[in-house]
């Protein structure tokens, strides 16, 4: 590595690895344009150091436990400090608010001059915990480079946060084509038979059981779906709080045979399980960019999603994918009837398209580098 390369450190809380750093680092092996260097806020410590070797990068691990924030945030700020004193970083990029927070006092206190923060976790605070919103303003204060993962995320980051205008930027993430868009047949066969899932009409979602991803909404729906399509299967894929819940409801409602609860899938067989849905269903409030939805369509899944993130910023209604308002069942009934009685596959296309052109690691790559290069020239 050339002495001149710019060093750029990125870091996350509460992920044991992160994809798209995966790429980061390999695509800065290849280019040799910049140095990356990673730092993972954990409990224990996360695969991801491991993983960077075979890219030539460092990942230094902070242990950092949620359930105890704040002292591990303090804690975190002195440990951050004395790696930015010995990495000497030209960049601190941060991309939560555990991460962000520390982070950004951190370089500040260390002297290092350009500290950009992706916001991916905005509206949390807003809608469940408002007390922490003057701790969002302040790392946007901090910050001195914002970038907005979506169009909505943006508009809140400026008119809810009040960031200052010139410091934010829109740059969509990207998803690896390669590595997020090849069905395995085998594991895809495997999965059909897991879940018993021959000649049914499959509805996927994949998020965490938790309040605000609209699984409630979804069993809703599914009480209306079933009378008219009652061999759909509603595949809720992930873990959460919420699971016993909704078993509950679903037994109440008499349901229990369309939901399929899969706990836990592993990232490789992701690509497989967009592979045996019908329709990928996204009912959250809000999303700031939601991964799940660029994945889906870069699968070909045609999307029915509420008006959020990346969803909102894609899909042109009716055409390559359908949209609806936040909790409305109506709406996401007649959006899956819509789905099923056209042509999905051909709306499902029309959506790979799109995400093929808006959703592309590549172009995330080249949106970060250039505006790192933009902020490295006039530092």
């Amino acid at each position: 590595m050339e002495k001149n390369n710019k060093h750029i450190v990125f870091i996350m809380a509460n992920s044991d690895s992160v994809p798209y750093f995966l790429w980061f680092a390999e695509k800065a092996m290849q280019s040799n344009e910049f140095k990356f260097t990673f730092i993972s806020l954990f409990a224990t410590k996360p695969e991801m150091v491991e993983q960077m070797k075979k890219f030539n990068s460092e990942c230094f691990w902070v242990r950092f436990d949620h359930h105890k924030r704040k002292t591990s945030m303090l804690s975190a700020i002195f440990k951050l400090r004395s790696l930015f004193k010995k990495l000497k970083p030209d960049i601190v990029h941060s991309h939560l608010f555990d991460d962000t927070l520390p982070a950004l006092i951190a370089a500040k206190l260390t002297g290092v001059k350009l500290r950009f923060v992706t916001k991916q976790d905005t509206y949390f605070h807003w809608l469940y915990a408002p007390g922490i919103v003057k701790f969002d303003r302040l790392n946007n204060s901090l910050a001195t480079h914002i970038i907005a993962v979506s169009g909505e995320c943006k508009q809140f980051i400026l008119e809810k946060e009040k960031a200052e205008s010139q410091k934010v930027s829109l740059i969509h993430h990207g998803i690896h084509l390669d590595k997020l868009s090849k069905v395995n047949e085998t594991i895809k066969k495997e999965l059909i038979h897991q879940y018993g899932l021959n000649d049914k009409i499959v509805i996927g979602t994949i998020a965490r059981l938790i309040d605000w991803k609209g699984h409630e909404i979804i069993l809703e729906v599914a009480e209306r779906i079933v009378k008219h399509y009652p061999n759909v299967v509603f595949l809720f894929i992930g873990q959460g709080d919420l699971k016993s819940k909704i078993e509950n409801i679903a037994a109440e409602k008499g349901i229990s045979k369309n939901i399929i609860l899969t706990g836990w899938v592993d990232r490789d067989r992701i690509p497989s399980t967009y592979g045996i849905m019908d329709i990928y269903l996204h009912a959250a409030r809000y999303e700031p960019f939601g991964f799940v939805i660029a994945e889906a369509m870069l699968n070909a899944v045609p999307v029915l999603s509420t008006k959020t993130g990346a969803a909102l910023d894609a899909i042109k209604h009716k055409e390559n994918g359908y949209l609806v308002e936040y909790n409305d069942v109506k709406g996401f009934t007649d959006g899956i009837d819509f789905l099923l009685q056209n042509d999905k596959a051909k709306i499902g296309e029309k959506g790979k398209l799109t995400a093929m052109q808006m959703y592309d690691f590549e172009k995330m790559w080249s949106s970060y580098t250039s505006w790192y290069k933009e902020a490295l020239s006039t530092s």
